[in-house]
């Protein structure tokens, strides 16, 4: 379990990530730069971003801004990036990371993920992925928006195990399966949108433990991930809701507590489900 923002995990190829980031989805290309600048001044180590979201170019800009700010230097920081495998070619993937790379300035990725599945579709991108990780360009190779028959076919062929598979998890999505598969299989599970996109912020039962605790419903739910050792990756615009994003530190929930959180478990997704979503 992690106890500090710059607290790292250690994935299967030795590759250490850290435990909560800030993620950059749905933020306006010209935005994102001030965001992610201020996020590696305010203590964020890892940045993850992807070709979709179309903006990159300023996570580029914001990163050669924060360690200009900080003194970091690039090997402090984590970057994320994913490609959007729309049925990609081995020859298109290799052209989208260089793309992406290009656009973030940056010489190499500590990560890269195929963003989803798609249908039947992701083994030439995997397959180029790991010929850009034999190669160094990427320090580490993984998924996203993967299902347990996803993650089987691909271990089927794999010559490299993916270190993470990044999906909604939240207390209404608790993806106990999926996360029992990935742990038998060393894989990390790393949570996006793991407020609900806000949804959650209202809940009652969450309420009473942040009041509990004298903290946010956000902070709760959180520390929830936290103390199952799920990876977070957490967006925030605003500087001072960054720095309570990461004031999860100070405080534990007791085992009533994260039995009441887990009681809330409904498989309710806020975003597609992977099997119906083919771009």
């Amino acid at each position: 379990m992690i106890h500090s923002l710059t607290d790292k995990v250690r994935f299967n190829n030795g590759t250490e990530i850290p435990g909560l980031g800030l993620g950059v989805f749905q933020i306006p290309d010209e935005d994102t730069a001030e965001v992610v600048k201020n996020g590696i001044i305010n203590g964020y180590r890892l940045i993850d971003t992807a070709q979709i979201y179309g903006n990159e170019t300023g996570t580029g800009i914001g990163i050669k801004e924060g360690l200009a700010a900080t003194g970091l230097t690039r090997e402090d920081l984590f970057v994320t990036s994913k490609v959007w495998n729309n049925h990609l070619t081995h020859a298109e993937t290799i052209t989208a990371f260089e793309e992406t790379l290009d656009r973030l300035a940056l010489d190499y990725l500590d990560l890269y993920l195929i963003h989803w599945p798609g249908k039947e579709a992701f083994k030439e991108s995997w397959q180029a992925l790991e010929e850009l990780y034999a190669a160094g360009k990427i320090k580490a190779i993984g998924v996203s928006n993967f299902e347990v028959h996803h993650l089987e076919e691909l271990l089927s062929y794999a010559k490299v195990v993916p270190v993470v598979n990044q999906v909604e998890l939240h207390p209404k999505l608790s993806q106990q399966t999926l996360r029992d598969f990935c742990e038998k299989h060393t894989i990390k599970i790393q949570a996006w949108s793991p407020l609900m996109q806000g949804k959650l912020l209202n809940e009652p039962t969450i309420l009473e433990i942040a009041e509990k605790h004298k903290k946010t419903p956000a902070q709760v739910i959180l520390r929830w991930n936290i103390q199952q050792d799920i990876l977070l990756v957490v967006k925030s615009v605003h500087e001072q809701r960054m720095q309570s994003n990461a004031d999860v530190f100070d405080f534990e929930l007791d085992q009533t507590d994260m039995t009441r959180l887990n009681d809330l478990n409904e498989a309710l997704r806020s975003g597609p489900v992977p099997d119906e979503f083919d771009f």
